[in-house]
């Protein structure tokens, strides 16, 4: 193994934590100062309680995933690299080349992922637990649920097993996953031509908010986290939600605005009827 590869395994929390502290800063201030939805007295009372439940079942991921892959995705990726696996390597395909198609497909898994967790009700039961948020922002990229963290982890895995990502691009690839998924979630308003522009290549806070209403219709729709191809493409992409960009209603009506807010409420949810 590459010295370069092993140390790139030793750093990869700090590197993983510095970007998310910082993305999460810089959108945590933008959210404050250029707010898209301007919530009701009712739910910025229940904003701080959100915001404790969110980044408490961040932190009950992070240790799960933590202890089940303790190097995480990057650590998959050296793991394969030391061994020659992978469809890339086996091809000869240069590493600038290798990490290009890496962060591709790499994506597209991401989206293809997010898909079946809406359309399989088992793996839904615990895909609802981010969906049944009542608000929807930075922190509402960081409800998901630790079982489907690990199924994730688990899936993005083979993929990386597979193509043999090289080590580098993985960790590049989970870095810009969690900060543009902090991105789309904000609840950010961004100028209209901006919007038209950036959701061309990725996904944006209006475009993916879409995907967070309580419309079935939508909640079906805009399934992507970083690269806006692949909804166009499936012909999922939902351009604008029928109530308006400002009126938008968010959640899931089954659960209402005031359970989904509470943390033991949240991690059960996978195992309540219904």
């Amino acid at each position: 193994m590459a010295e370069g590869t092993l140390f790139l395994g030793i750093a990869e929390p700090a590197w993983r934590l510095g970007a998310f502290l910082t993305a999460f800063a810089v959108l945590a201030v933008l959210e404050l100062s250029h707010p898209r939805l301007e919530r009701p007295e009712f739910m910025r009372a229940l904003k701080a309680r959100r915001w404790v439940t969110n980044l408490s079942i961040l932190v009950a991921s992070s240790v799960l995933l933590r202890i089940a892959f303790p190097a995480a995705a990057t650590g998959v990726a050296i793991w394969a690299e030391a061994r020659g696996l992978g469809i890339l390597p086996h091809l000869g395909v240069s590493p600038f080349l290798a990490g290009l198609v890496a962060l591709v497909v790499l994506d597209f898994a991401i989206w293809l992922e997010h898909v079946i967790f809406h359309k399989v009700p088992l793996l839904w039961r615990a895909h609802r637990v981010h969906h049944s948020d009542p608000g929807v922002d930075l922190t509402t990229a960081l409800r998901f649920h630790p079982l489907e963290i690990l199924l994730s982890m688990v899936w993005k895995s083979v993929v990386i097993i597979l193509l043999g990502a090289p080590a580098l691009a993985v960790l590049i690839f989970e870095i810009v996953l969690n900060a543009g998924a902090m991105f789309n979630h904000a609840n950010l308003r961004l100028p209209p031509k901006s919007d038209r522009l950036l959701r061309q290549v990725i996904v944006t806070p209006d475009m993916h908010r879409i995907h967070h209403s309580v419309e079935r219709r939508e909640t079906d729709s805009n399934y992507g986290f970083n690269l806006s191809v692949w909804d166009r493409l499936f012909a999922t992409y939902v351009a604008h939600p029928e109530s308006g960009d400002d009126a938008i209603e968010t959640g899931l009506k089954a659960f209402g605005r005031v359970e989904p807010v509470k943390l033991a409420w949240s991690l059960l949810l996978p195992f309540r009827r219904g």
